[in-house]
């Protein structure tokens, strides 16, 4: 039996979708389509499937379902696209669609639904979770453990962060006055997202300390969650989507500048007037939040301008040979790509080399690398052999779910390299 094909959200992307002139161009560089080369996992195939959707012609069928889920969003194909198609949006929608249509399912539903939008008790199973890892999984270099033999079914070994013993929110006070001596500048709230939360709490950490240390106020709001990325972007549960942003806004209300040190949350959360504003009402404030959010870089170059002799190095990586992967969320989405390279290249103990293929995307995407990691290890595979070429001795990058990912290919592949958010690697 046929269900019935919903597809409102993606209707209203529907001119990015005739846009397309199914050149083929995509299939040189879509990341999917270069370790699996079948129509349906490259743009100009699942445009035409979608537009079967709209025409009534198709459905949300398992092989739908596979073939929505097989991308990292990464909008490699728009960027090279010969008409400028923005193709994310049509599959952010047709996502969105499919879950209207078909429902989560059950574990996804309570991910999503019930755990995630629950900070308390979402800490609280991350807590559980973490006694589980030292139990279970064995160590491997530095923080990070590899998975059990009994997951590896589903995760084929791979390696993924200890979880923090203490989490951010519980480290630092919610307001964090500038230095003794200095002028405050600036005040700014600083949006943690959940991996710098449960995972790396000393990114946020040093965060707030070189900007205390340079005339910022941070304040660090306790009630604050999830920026909604895999549920609205990954699962496409606009409704759940919809009361995170609500809660964001209202928590972020009053601040001037948001600051957070993740491109996948900061980049979630300036679209979410693009798809989660389904009111005037709405639509004005995401519009207005939206234009409050720096990525850490961005507000160092772009907001403090700094003199450059306030950026120097950590002195544990004086020396080092560094190179920079460009997030997907951070470049292609905010177009801040120029911000990280100048930091980096001011340090002058610090050695940089571009690597080939810089904003090559690593294959993380969330979710996508747990329910496709076979796909996902290869792109990341190639991630690795381009640090391996400049001999890099630190893979700085801007986003912790690229860290997770770039830190356990280059584990795969034999790479002595230590992969660092940017602001660690800041004196």
């Amino acid at each position: 039996m046929k269900d019935k094909t919903g597809t409102e959200n993606v209707g209203k992307f529907y001119n990015e979708l005739k846009e397309c002139i199914e050149c083929g161009n995509c299939t040189f560089w879509c990341p999917i389509y270069q370790q699996r080369p079948e129509e349906k996992y490259v743009a100009r195939g699942k445009n035409q499937a979608i537009r079967d959707l709209l025409t009534t012609k198709g459905e949300y069928s398992a092989e739908m379902k596979d073939m929505l889920s097989m991308c990292t969003l990464c909008s490699t194909c728009a960027q090279h696209c010969p008409v400028k198609s923005k193709f994310q949006s049509i599959m952010i929608g047709a996502r969105a669609d499919q879950t209207k249509a078909k429902g989560l399912g059950l574990l996804p539903w309570l991910i999503y639904r019930q755990l995630i939008p629950r900070r308390k008790l979402f800490g609280s199973v991350v807590r559980c979770a973490s006694y589980f890892q030292k139990l279970f999984m064995p160590k491997a270099e530095g923080r990070m453990r590899h998975l059990p033999l009994f997951l590896s079914g589903l995760l084929q070994g791979r390696l993924i962060p200890a979880i923090a013993d203490c989490y951010l929110r519980d480290l630092v006070p919610e307001t964090n006055k500038v230095s003794s001596g200095t002028q405050t500048r600036y005040k700014a709230a600083y949006f943690m997202g959940c991996a710098t939360d449960f995972v790396f709490p000393e990114i946020g950490k040093k965060l707030i300390e070189y900007l205390t240390r340079n005339g910022v106020e941070v304040i660090v709001p306790k009630e604050q969650g999830c920026c909604g990325a895999p549920i609205w972007l990954g699962a496409g549960d606009f409704d759940t989507g919809r009361t995170i942003a609500d809660t964001n806004v209202k928590i972020f209300n009053e601040a001037d500048y948001i600051i957070t040190n993740c491109a996948t949350c900061s980049s979630a959360m300036k679209e979410y007037a693009k798809y989660l504003a389904d009111t005037d009402a709405r639509l004005r404030r995401y519009s207005d939040f939206s234009k409050k959010i720096y990525d850490i870089s961005e507000f160092i170059v772009d907001i403090l301008k700094l003199p450059d002799q306030v950026i120097r190095v950590e002195p544990q990586y004086a020396g080092k040979v560094v190179t920079w992967h460009d997030p997907c969320h951070l470049k292609r989405y905010q177009n801040i790509h120029v911000q990280p390279r100048a930091i980096l290249t001011k340090m002058d103990k610090l050695q940089y080399k571009e690597m080939r293929e810089a904003e090559r995307c690593c294959g993380m995407a969330g979710s996508f690398s747990v329910y496709h990691y076979d796909v996902s290890k290869e792109i990341a595979d190639k991630k690795a052999q381009s640090v391996n070429e400049v001999h890099a001795d630190i893979v700085a990058t801007g986003c912790p779910g690229c860290m997770i990912q770039i830190a356990d290919a280059l584990n795969r592949n034999h790479i002595k390299a230590d992969v660092k958010h940017i602001i660690e690697l800041i004196d």
